[in-house]
């Protein structure tokens, strides 16, 4: 029997796809290491490097040479170095930025798109994974909700093998997540930094669907004026710029034991929520508060991963009904939202 590897399978199932003269006006579909290495929720690898030397420098940029081995034998040389600003002082693992050799990803028959972004469990223990996970579900929820314009984030099981000490760590889940490089390509436009934009800078309904997004799950530590924790897409078609975005470790819904509203808040828990919208119309807040109440169940099921531990899907669960009660409830919610919702 003929056994393809993972690519040419999938090069063969889009060529199948794919009508013949379409086939030939086109270049064949290039397979991201993105998506090479994320097939499916929860695929393994192993990642080596001098561990704990990057621990030692975590505060610093350098790289680190490693290998990265899915499981069924495929290996990148790799380089790796800490990323990040607050998880990166205060966790023992920072998070990672995967750099794969161009060189390496074209052999493989790779788009030679090469950065990756990971997100390790802050420390060696459930509590940091079942973090990890939850952050996870947060990413989910908005790809569900607004797949046009999201950052992918993948589950993966990781297998550290630190080269210092010649030890191979319990494989732990961790988050594989989209470097902007990738999200610009695949969203056909390009991350732009404008510093205080007004509102009408920015798509409008893109700009509702992610303020009541972080409402919803209680995040305040994103921002428009310093493009904190979004990324700003100018789509190459010309049209407004979409926000978009990420991290969301801060929120709610993660509930970290670090994490803080944002100061200008006045808010004393992450827990509560608040509308961060200035600019924003209210017509258009209304609506997005409809099309997550019409995702209502979607979301909610997203709280059930198979992956979170019993006590994450319960307090997850529970959280985002308390938004979803609310916009039932014209007391319960800002002015600004209190429209016909059904």
């Amino acid at each position: 029997m003929l056994h393809l590897s993972p690519i040419l399978l999938l090069t063969s199932v889009l060529t199948f796809l794919i009508p013949p003269k379409t086939q030939a006006q086109a270049p064949p579909f290039a397979v991201s290491a993105f998506d090479y290495l994320t097939p499916e929720e929860g695929a393994h690898f192993t990642l080596e490097l001098d561990l704990t030397e990057l621990v030692n420098n975590k505060k610093t940029n350098q790289y680190f040479p490693g290998t990265l081995t899915t499981d069924d034998g495929q290996l990148f040389g790799i380089e790796v170095r800490p990323r990040g600003k607050y998880r990166r002082r205060i966790c023992e693992v920072p998070p990672l930025k995967l750099k794969f050799h161009k060189k390496e990803l074209r052999a493989a028959g790779l788009d030679t798109l090469n950065e990756i972004k990971l997100v390790v469990p802050c420390f060696n223990n459930p509590e940091s994974e079942a973090l990890v996970l939850r952050e996870y579900v947060a990413y989910k929820m908005f790809e569900r909700i607004n797949p046009a314009y999201s950052v992918r984030a993948r589950l993966v099981k990781i297998t550290f093998r630190d080269r210092h000490i010649e030890q191979t760590k319990t494989p732990v889940y961790a988050l594989m997540v989209e470097h902007e490089e990738q999200v610009a390509a695949r969203l056909k436009g390009k991350i732009v930094e404008y510093f205080n934009l007004p509102a009408d800078s920015f798509d409008t309904g893109q700009f509702a669907l992610n303020a009541m997004f972080q409402y919803m799950i209680g995040n305040t530590d994103w921002g428009i004026s310093d493009i904190r924790n979004v990324y700003f897409l100018q789509p190459h078609d010309g049209s407004k710029i979409r926000i978009v975005p990420f991290d969301f470790d801060f929120s709610g819904l993660v509930n970290a034991p670090y994490a803080i509203p944002n100061n200008r808040t006045g808010l004393k828990s992450v827990r509560d929520r608040q509308l961060q919208a200035d600019g924003v119309p209210n017509a258009a807040l209304q609506q997005a508060a409809q099309m997550l109440k019409n995702t209502q169940s979607s979301l909610l099921e997203l709280c059930q991963s198979p992956f979170l531990p019993e006590k994450s899907r319960s307090d997850m669960e529970s959280f985002i009904k308390l938004f979803f009660e609310a916009l039932g409830d014209k007391s319960k919610i800002p002015q600004r939202i209190k429209g016909d919702l059904r």
